[in-house]
Order: C-alpha cells, then sequence, then structure tokens
C-alpha cells in the first residue's frame, strides 16, 4: 500500500469528509473508493452504436430464452463452479451500494 500527501481545497476536503460520514465510512475509504471507480471508468468507457445495442439485446434476449430451457441441476452445476472471490477488507456490499448510489446522485 503506498501514501500520498494531498493537498486540498478546504471546500472539497469538507465534502468529502460529509460523504464519506453519511456513507458510514472513513474518508480514506471514500476517496480509494471513488478514486478506483473513476479510473476503472475512464478505461472501460467505449461509445457503442444503436446497432451494437441493437444486437447485444437481441443476444440477451436470446440467453433469456436459453436459460429458461437449463434443467435445476444445470443451473445449480453452473453456480457452483463460477468464480468466488473476496470482498476488500470494509468494502461490504452495503458500504460499496451506498457509495454507488451517491456517486449515481450526483452525476
Amino acid at each position: 500500500m503506498s501514501r500520498l500527501t494531498l493537498r486540498l481545497p478546504e471546500t472539497l476536503h469538507q465534502q468529502l469528509n460529509n460523504l464519506a460520514e453519511s456513507e458510514g465510512v472513513s474518508l480514506n475509504q471514500y476517496i480509494v473508493y471513488a478514486l478506483t471507480r473513476q479510473t476503472s471508468l475512464n478505461g472501460a468507457l467505449q461509445v457503442v452504436t444503436e446497432l451494437k445495442v441493437e444486437q447485444q439485446q437481441q443476444a440477451f434476449q436470446l440467453l433469456k430464452k436459453q436459460l429458461g430451457q437449463a434443467s435445476s441441476s444445470e443451473i445449480e452445476s453452473v453456480l457452483a463452479n463460477r468464480e468466488q472471490v473476496e470482498p476488500e477488507v470494509g468494502l461490504s456490499a452495503d458500504v460499496v451500494a451506498r457509495i454507488q448510489e451517491q456517486i449515481t446522485k450526483r452525476s
């Protein structure tokens, strides 16, 4: 883990502190999550054409039909063999959901 000293305008510092408090996390956790999210989005955002959206929707509808035809044993097998990852310490699903909700409201 690295350490970074950062000078912030007092108003931004206070806003971040208030957001962290409202989410029930430390200021450090909130800033790390926000920076991680922003960094991930910058590399992941791509312009998608209307044709591509239509193709994805059609593929999704086909997938839903195929999944509807799967037996319960096939579904259980897929679920049993899926990759399991541990969440970061301190970032429970509840904390992540609350932070995402706050970010979405501000976007």
